[in-house]
């Protein structure tokens, strides 16, 4: 029998920037300043340009680590993935 999912709701926040590092950038500054709020899954954050939002670039690698966390370093990071670092 198939599990029930609940559907999950996504918060659309458009910027004022420019550039993709940019957005980056408050994205790690987002994540550093709200990442205690359980309800937020930075893990799965995703960039897009305001009118092509179907073209979406990771921000983090968001492998799952050993004990449930998940690696916090930039998608396509270099080496093993971790928890430390700014990504």
């Amino acid at each position: 029998m198939a599990a029930v999912t609940v559907p999950r709701w996504i918060i659309h926040l458009p910027t004022t920037l420019t550039g993709l590092d940019a957005a980056a950038e408050l994205a790690f500054a987002l994540r550093e300043s709200l990442g205690h709020i359980p309800a937020l899954d930075f893990g799965e954050t995703t960039l897009s340009e305001e009118d092509r939002q179907h073209l979406r670039h990771r921000v983090w690698c968001d492998a799952r680590l050993d004990g449930g966390r998940r690696c916090r370093l930039r998608d396509g990071h270099s080496g093993s993935c971790g928890t430390t670092g700014e990504g």
